[in-house]
């Protein structure tokens, strides 16, 4: 196990470095090409505002990135409106569990000089200037809170999920300028191109803070949860062409009273399965959207609803707490798969554990983690499971092969999403 403790780099202070060292102007400035970026990985720590860059394949921190270098700004504007200041103050209170969350998701642009961030706290997603760590654009959202993204296979489209206003945004990554959107259920949630980017899946999760989160008398309780779907949209057109209720579907397999909001999801290499974990559950669920013998007297638009749960598959339960104690209703919060297709990572957010498990057997092994793992990811390296640990303020690298850990690395307060990205090599050269 290996823990990395190199000093991490803010934005200001690169920028006093460049200044002193009388660099020559980076290539972003000039135009001039660059070399082949370098891949690395970036971990969101949503309540510090920051995000760490990590080495991919030595797990080493290089730098942190400043996510909210306009904060006073940002403040004075919802301290001076009252509607943005009620959400502000909710927002901290129950879903930032009394923090404010400053950086939730994060994609760079292939040529590694940007950063998109969205920033839950301040309603809105920013596009970071890698080597300057300037803001450069903006985007606020029509609601009160950003959440989740999703970056095309090209590297240009960037979808947002806005939290209040139950709809996904689309947007140009390198200018942050709206190019289209499409329609969720309350509290849109995760989104997930497919490999060639024809296709978007997506789920909504519903209202997650509400305290009401027990399966008795289930239709009162759905109802205040709002509307949460599973569904797949069509990037050409931004169309809505499936959508599911997955408690309904659930049921319907033979499993009553379980959660209709999908949380993290993995999708299988055939993109025909998909792997889904969703509110209260300890464990995941295999799902087929173009299972044959589906129901398919149910319609979405006209068309047939075709898709059916497959498989649905315990992980064991530690956590003593009560449901209502999860954090946002979240048993676990975190699923991925191997690029083979043969192996999931689970987070098992209530248990302390990450699971490495076997996609046909469902037999697992089971990694002690710490406290509250909130996210898992695949690594550059093919054969390694990123999980954030937000409780110990940690990112522990996960062997999928031999289920064992190789590394351990300190990062800032409350990490949760753990994205895959590159930085050009001069932005690098700048930060050292």
């Amino acid at each position: 196990m290996r823990r990395a403790t190199a000093p991490a780099l803010t934005a200001a202070t690169l920028a006093v470095v460049l200044a002193a060292a009388g660099s020559t102007v980076p290539a972003a400035a000039t135009g001039a090409p660059a070399d082949d970026p370098r891949p690395v990985m970036f971990v969101g720590n949503n309540w510090d505002g920051t995000a760490t860059v990590v080495d991919a394949a030595t797990h080493e921190p290089i730098a942190t990135v400043d996510t909210i270098p306009d904060r006073h700004r940002r403040m004075v504007e919802i301290l001076t409106r009252p509607d943005a200041l009620a959400f502000h103050l909710a927002i901290t209170a129950a879903i930032g569990e009394g923090h404010a969350q400053y950086a939730d998701d994060m994609y760079t642009t292939h040529d590694g000089r940007l950063l998109a961030v969205s920033r839950p706290s301040f309603a809105d997603v920013v596009g970071i200037d890698l080597a300057s760590g300037d803001i450069v654009w903006r985007f606020p959202m029509e609601g009160y809170r950003s959440d989740h993204m999703g970056v095309s296979p090209d590297g240009e489209r960037l979808l947002v999920s806005d939290s209040t206003a139950n709809k996904v945004h689309e947007l140009n990554i390198r200018t942050g300028a709206k190019t289209g959107e499409f329609p969720s259920g309350d509290s849109p949630h995760e989104n997930n191109y497919t490999a060639d980017g024809s296709r978007v899946f997506h789920a909504s999760i519903g209202r997650v803070y509400t305290p009401v989160d027990r399966p008795v008398l289930r239709q009162p309780f759905d109802t205040l949860k709002g509307e949460q779907y599973f569904q797949i949209v069509r990037t050409d057109g931004l169309a809505v062409e499936q959508r599911w209720d997955m408690g309904r579907e659930l049921e319907e397999a033979g499993y009553p009273g379980m959660a209709s909001a999908v949380r993290p999801m993995a999708l299988a290499p055939d993109e025909r399965y998909v792997y889904l974990q969703v509110s209260f559950f300890h464990g995941w669920i295999e799902f087929d959207t173009q299972a044959p013998d589906a129901d398919t007297s149910r319609t979405y638009d006209g068309e047939p609803a075709v898709g059916a749960v497959t498989r649905v598959v315990d992980l064991p339960k530690r956590t003593t707490e009560p449901r209502e104690r999860y954090v946002l209703d979240s048993a676990h919060h975190g699923l991925a798969i191997d690029p083979a297709g043969t192996t999931l990572c689970a987070a098992g957010t209530m248990d302390g554990y990450a699971a490495i498990i076997d996609r046909e057997t469902g037999e697992h092994r089971l990694v002690e983690v710490g406290e509250k793992p909130y996210w898992s990811t695949t690594g550059v390296d093919d054969d390694e499971c990123w999980v954030s640990v937000s409780g110990t303020d940690q990112v522990v690298v996960i062997d999928y092969d031999t289920a064992e850990r190789i590394a351990t690395i300190v990062v800032g307060d409350h990490p949760q999403r753990v994205r895959e990205g590159v930085v050009a090599d001069d932005v690098l050269t700048a930060w050292r």
